[in-house]
């Protein structure tokens, strides 16, 4: 199956669609079913300790995960999530994230994948989440 968006059109819709999450990521590569997402940490995202929240690195699987999903789909804003579970494997650094998305099934109703978080410099995932996103009937 081929991309439906790219890069710049994914930028371009979550900066229509979604504003308030819009500057905080940059998909940094994008193929057929993979997709790279960067978000960018500032002292909003840390907990005490100095270490990227819980919430935050959630907010990362999820919005990289829906990216991987438009990618493959086209623009659907009204493609939700509705499993996800996290594994929070280590201690991440203080500094920004990747998240790596893969898309495992794409049917016609669901989107199943996985996405493995990394902190900037660290080959070690940080977290392993497991996603499936709903896909709206085409009307």
């Amino acid at each position: 199956m081929s991309l439906k968006m790219s890069i710049e059109e994914l930028r371009e819709f979550m900066a229509d669609v979604f504003p308030q999450v819009d500057d905080a990521f940059e998909v940094t590569e994008l193929a057929p079913n993979v997709i790279t997402v960067r978000m960018k940490i500032s002292d909003r995202h840390l907990r005490p300790g100095g270490t990227v929240s819980g919430p935050s690195m959630f907010l990362l699987a999820d919005c990289a995960y829906y990216l991987a999903t438009l990618a493959m789909i086209g623009p659907k804003a009204l493609a939700v999530t509705t499993n996800c579970s996290i594994d929070f494997l280590r201690k991440p650094a203080p500094g920004d994230m990747f998240a790596k998305a893969r898309v495992l099934k794409l049917g016609k109703m669901l989107s199943v994948g996985d996405v493995l978080l990394f902190s900037e410099g660290v080959s070690e995932p940080v977290a392993r989440a497991s996603l499936t996103y709903s896909i709206p009937p085409v009307k």
